[in-house]
Parts: structure tokens; C-alpha cells; sequence
């Protein structure tokens, strides 16, 4: 282990986003981007394999006696310190022009997510959390600005994203999604990393969906934990490997868990 501070390692994925976002707009709505199928029919594009070579380049250098963990090139999520990128995260957004994606990169120690940064350049806005640090957004050149989850109390007064309903059908859970859409007084599907730091900044009060992967989640988990809510599977699991998120304001957390949870 190093004595590196939080702070320090902030400061170190802070950096490696900028750096991410100069690659991922250049190719973004690209004439020539390349796109392929992955083994598993997922889109990758070059600029998801560009990105992460860049961050692993950047991590090698400032951090060589961490692990690296990323969607493209792999990796293991084991012990001690591992930094876990998802290099375009939406890049089904990302090869047809619609400008919600961005890049994700946390800091994992001994299995617990303890940094997380999004940054989505085509929004203009980058989101980020560090343990016992707070939770903040920064719009383009606008000053960063303190985020806290709303006070929304009840079921019925909140406002949800459940991002896909493909999702939630291949897991056999709409009867779930059903309930959860006539518990709430509005529901939407904005899809991807967006619902989350809208939680986190106050605008929606729960978001959650199927089908995830560690680097998915482990950046996520800091800023909504850090604006003060709540973050866990669908099931109520705190794991990188339960494959589902639940992120809310906290005050509705348990009566989400209650519809959701096997």
C-alpha cells in the first residue's frame, strides 16, 4: 500500500478525466469512427479502446503500483488498490450522436469504491466524489458547485428513472418495475450514467437498472454516497458484482427495496 491521500488520488482521476474527454469529443460524431461487435454484441468503438489506453498510459506513470481494471482491456478486481475505467460508458449513445455517455473512472480499495468521477463532455458537465470529500459538478468553465440528494420522504412524491425496460424484462422483474412505476408520482427511463448524478444532484430520487457490470458502478457509488444518498443493488446488496444498481436520496431507499428486492 501507499500513503497516497484521497485528495491526491481525486486529483489524479480529475486529471486523467480531462485528458479523457480531449480524446472521446475528438471522435465523437466522427465520420469515420470504427465500430464493432464484441464477443458478448455489445458496440465498441475506437474511441472506447483509445480513452482507455490513454488513462492506463496516464495510471502507469503516476499510480505504477496500482492494479487497472477497465471494459476493454480487462483486468481483475481484487485487493488493495485498483482503479476501475469504463472508458465511454453509453457507447450505444456515443456512435449515434446522442450526447449522453462519458467516461467513468474510480479508485476501489480492498473492494470498496472510495473516488469516482464522470465526466460527459458532450453535456458539458463532469461529476465527482471522493470518501469524507464531498460531492460536487462542475459545468464547463462555471466553478464547482456542492451537490446533496433531494428530501423527497415518500414513494409518492418522488420522481424515478428506471433506465431500461429491456433490462428489467431479461432479469423477469416488470412485474417489480409495474409496482415501482404506480408507487411514484413520476417515472422516466433517461438512461445510462445521467439518472444517477441526477440523483445525486438532487433532480431525480431514485435511479436504478439491470445489467451491470464493476465498472459501471464502482464510480457511481462515491458522488451519490457522498451527496448523501444511498447506493446499493437492486436486491439491497453493497457489491460490484450483484449486477444492478440502486441509487437514491436514501430517504426512500427501504421502500424502493421493499418492490424491487427478491
Amino acid at each position: 500500500m501507499t500513503d497516497y491521500s484521497l485528495a491526491d488520488d481525486l486529483a489524479v482521476a480529475l486529471s486523467l478525466a480531462a485528458e479523457a474527454d480531449l480524446v472521446s469529443l475528438a471522435r465523437y460524431r466522427a465520420a469515420d469512427l470504427d465500430v464493432t461487435l464484441k464477443a458478448d454484441r455489445t458496440h465498441v468503438t475506437d474511441a472506447d479502446t483509445r480513452v482507455e489506453k490513454v488513462i492506463r498510459e496516464q495510471l502507469e506513470a503516476v499510480r505504477p503500483g496500482d492494479a487497472i481494471f477497465g471494459e476493454e482491456f480487462g483486468g481483475e478486481l481484487g485487493d488493495g488498490r485498483v482503479w476501475v475505467i469504463d472508458p465511454i460508458d453509453g457507447t450505444a449513445n456515443f456512435l449515434r450522436g446522442v450526447p449522453i455517455w462519458g467516461t467513468l473512472i474510480a479508485l476501489v480499495v480492498d473492494g470498496v469504491p472510495q473516488v469516482g468521477v464522470v465526466s460527459s463532455p458532450a453535456l458539458g458537465r463532469r461529476w465527482w466524489g471522493a470518501t469524507g470529500h464531498g460531492a460536487f459538478v462542475q459545468q464547463q468553465d462555471e466553478a464547482p458547485r456542492r451537490i446533496r440528494v433531494s428530501d423527497v420522504a415518500t414513494l409518492g412524491e418522488s420522481n424515478i428513472s428506471y433506465n431500461s425496460f429491456q433490462g428489467w424484462d431479461a432479469e423477469g422483474r416488470l412485474e417489480q418495475l409495474t409496482a415501482l412505476n404506480r408507487a411514484v408520482w413520476r417515472s422516466r427511463a433517461i438512461g445510462d450514467i445521467w439518472s444517477y448524478m441526477l440523483v445525486a444532484e438532487g433532480a431525480v430520487d431514485m435511479a436504478g437498472e439491470y445489467d451491470l457490470k464493476p465498472w459501471d458502478l464502482a464510480p457511481i457509488a462515491p458522488i451519490v454516497r457522498e451527496a448523501g444518498g444511498r447506493f446499493t443493488s437492486l436486491d439491497g446488496e453493497d457489491t460490484l458484482s450483484a449486477g444492478s444498481a440502486l441509487a437514491t436520496n436514501g430517504r426512500i431507499h427501504d421502500a424502493v427495496l421493499a418492490i424491487t428486492a427478491r
